[in-house]
């Protein structure tokens, strides 16, 4: 197959990569050898088309520091390069935005496939100012009614979404790298927030609240955050405003692959993710194949972790249930048989089997 992937966040991308990218670098990873692939990203300064581990890249749009600007400039770009250039390729796939407005039906009668990770919907409004929040909220309700195939992450985001019967629809989760179920577990003096900086995201200023509190009962217990995004300039400053007993026990150790990676989740003591919002995240995935205790929010998407036996639940967006949690499962002598249970069940999720379920789903698409 020839298949051309809208891809809005790609390797070196100054705004970061989170788990789109990751998602389909790892995928594609198995399958470049055996089909055409074409990642079409948004430009970023000194971008330059080519060749990144074995994926053709072709960077288009318009460099800014800007967010908004250079996603709405993406979006242009890539309808012109797919209404000039889409019958060169057999299928498309896009990753789906509401914040870039493409509306690819329009440009291409080549089978498209909206790869779609998550669904907001009013979060917007607590995030955003209420025009934009009101911009993206209508854009992630409406677009998806123009296209007739898709790819989800998880059976959650399916429900939320009620696409019409007559969508072509498959639920393909996102994986973790063998090499993780591999790891030897340790427990060392730290627990772990791995993911992107995303303050309200990710739940990060909970977490500080939290761990402030948890510190002043486990003071030699350091708090590792490992991850980058366009919210740690900010992130980095509200960590200076706080006392200095805890500001010198969190560490930011940055953007963690490969070895490192696994050697910062093997020797935590258990992870947490305190999300307002998430898809699937991959970096919980992670954790538990490394096997690792979680601790997570209660929101929708994380109950099956909980129900899997891997994890505890805190309430989301409260500190002092977080700080509690944190408390119970330092203490708790069940957290090595959490660990071995996620890493269990998570060994069902690697890469390579859900390659093979992509690949799958878009010879259908093809077939049909």
């Amino acid at each position: 197959m020839k298949i051309l992937h809208l891809l809005y966040e790609s390797k070196g991308d100054y705004f970061g990569i989170g788990g789109v990218g990751i998602r389909a670098y790892e995928i594609y990873r198995y399958l470049r050898n055996d089909h055409d692939i074409t990642l079409l990203c948004k430009k970023y300064p000194n971008a330059e088309d080519g060749e990144i581990e074995g994926l053709r890249h072709i960077f288009v749009g318009t460099e800014s520091k800007s967010l908004t600007r250079t996603l709405l400039s993406y979006a242009y770009h890539a309808a012109l390069f797919v209404k000039k250039y889409g019958d060169n390729f057999d299928i498309i796939v896009e990753d789906f935005s509401p914040a870039i407005p493409t509306f690819l039906h329009a440009f291409t009668e080549k089978p498209v496939v909206l790869q779609i990770q998550g669904h907001t919907g009013a979060l917007y409004f607590r995030k955003y100012n209420p025009f934009y929040a009101l911009t993206l909220y209508a854009l992630e309700l409406l677009r998806p009614g123009f296209y007739d195939n898709f790819i989800l992450i998880n059976p959650e985001t399916a429900r939320k979404l009620r696409l019409g019967r007559k969508k072509r629809m498959q639920i393909i989760s996102n994986g973790v790298s063998r090499e993780l179920l591999d790891a030897l577990p340790e427990e060392g003096q730290y627990i772990l927030y791995i993911g992107r900086i995303d303050i309200y995201g990710k739940g990060l200023d909970i977490l500080v609240k939290a761990y402030r509190e948890f510190h002043a009962s486990f003071p030699h217990l350091r708090l590792v955050i490992a991850g980058d995004g366009r919210d740690r300039e900010t992130f980095q400053a509200e960590l200076m405003k706080l006392p200095r007993e805890v500001k010198d026990s969190i560490e930011l150790v940055g953007w963690v692959s490969g070895d490192q990676k696994t050697e910062v989740i093997g020797k935590a003591l258990f992870c947490v993710f305190p999300s307002r919002h998430e898809t699937q995240s991959i970096c919980v995935c992670e954790s538990l194949a490394c096997g690792k205790a979680v601790i997570l929010s209660d929101i929708p998407e994380f109950l099956v972790y909980k129900e899997a036996g891997a994890g505890v639940i805190s309430s989301r967006g409260n500190a002092s249930s977080l700080a509690q949690t944190m408390r119970d499962i330092t203490l708790s002598s069940e957290r090595e048989e959490m660990g071995k249970r996620g890493r269990e069940w998570v060994r069902t999720y690697t890469w390579d089997k859900i390659a093979l379920e992509y690949e799958e789903f878009l010879r259908r698409v093809l077939e049909k």
